[in-house]
């Protein structure tokens, strides 16, 4: 649903158990916490928690070309530029010609990448299992299934939303 279709849908009563716009408050203390705990356990990694999401939708997702890449994480291209720079000056990607057009490039994981990124990945999972502490292991599946399916349907109702552009304004 769009937002000026939620804007037009009347509600008759607020979520069970919140006051209007407890929501919010919830889902920000749930995201600080959570950009904390991920941001110390990146921060070895070249450009901190960028690098991370951009070493591991690479490995994960194989992305296209550059553009691709830039595109699947809300990133201007030449900001992108400056960190795959960073990120291939350590040694973590190499940029090669993309199979489907010669002019672009592909961003593929070195080996020291790929162990980098395995050594982050178990640094990440424990972060957010320390995130999760005061929930049991079936609630800990539970809402990681119902975020998934609630950002997947915000992202069908906004496909052009930018969930890193959302994080850099938490301000």
């Amino acid at each position: 649903m769009a937002p000026s279709e939620l804007a037009a849908v009347t509600f008759e009563k607020p979520l069970p158990g919140f006051i209007p716009g407890d929501l919010a408050w919830h889902l920000g203390m749930i995201l600080r916490g959570h950009q904390t705990l991920f941001a110390d356990a990146v921060a070895e990694m070249p450009c901190s928690v960028r690098g991370y999401q951009m070493l591991s939708t690479v490995v994960h997702h194989d992305p296209a070309n550059q553009q691709a890449l830039g595109a699947h994480l809300g990133i201007d291209r030449t900001v992108l530029t400056y960190l795959l720079d960073d990120l291939v000056t350590a040694g973590l990607v190499e940029r090669i010609p993309a199979p489907t057009d010669r002019r672009a490039r592909k961003i593929v994981a070195t080996a020291q990448g790929l162990d980098l990124l395995k050594k982050m990945e178990a640094r990440v999972a424990a972060a957010e299992q320390t995130l999760l502490t005061g929930l049991d292991a079936r609630e800990s599946a539970q809402l990681a299934g119902l975020v998934s399916k609630l950002s997947m349907a915000v992202h069908g109702a906004q496909p052009g939303a930018n969930p890193c552009e959302a994080m850099d304004h938490l301000g």
